[in-house]
């Protein structure tokens, strides 16, 4: 396997998953923006270049990190990154993933366009506080929102 990924990205967390489960699978560090990287030999085609993009033995190729993170959590079940497929904390996990993926991930986009309106940058970071609010109200007192010690509530967060 080789994963490609891109520092100061959402993609790195893919990386860090790599390292985290011991894996001897390579990783290549690609250069550019998150916008626009860049990695020689890897065809755009292959990944519509989208990072992270996990080149497996057989050469199929996953990405999206929600896939890529519980792709690699499955291949190193001792490492413990993921709760156990098919339990329901592991849903749970997949709950949170997509929110913060579809709800807070994409909500930056406008962000970093330089041709968005103002209007736009603002009703993005009206919607981000709202999300974040929520998160901070989810986690509580607990370090992370996967902790053991005590059930993560579904993200469903209103009015979001």
């Amino acid at each position: 396997m080789k994963l490609y990924y891109l520092s100061g990205a959402c993609s790195l967390a893919s990386n860090i998953a790599l390292r985290e489960a011991g894996s001897n699978s390579s990783s290549s560090k690609w250069t550019g923006t998150p916008r626009r990287p860049r990695r020689p030999g890897l065809q755009r085609g292959e990944s519509q270049g989208l990072l992270p993009t996990l080149t497996l033995d057989n050469g199929e190729v996953l990405t999206e990190n929600v896939t890529v993170l519980q792709y690699i959590a499955d291949r190193n079940p001792a490492a413990k990154l993921a709760p156990a497929a098919g339990t329901m904390e592991r849903y749970r996990l997949m709950e949170w993933l997509s929110f913060i993926n579809s709800e807070v991930h994409k909500g930056f986009s406008p962000l970093f366009r330089q041709d968005a309106p103002e209007d736009t940058k603002q009703y993005a970071r009206k919607n981000l506080v709202t999300r974040f609010d929520y998160l901070e109200r989810a986690l509580g007192s607990r370090s992370f929102l996967m902790a053991s010690s005590s059930p993560s509530p579904t993200p469903t967060c209103s009015p979001c």
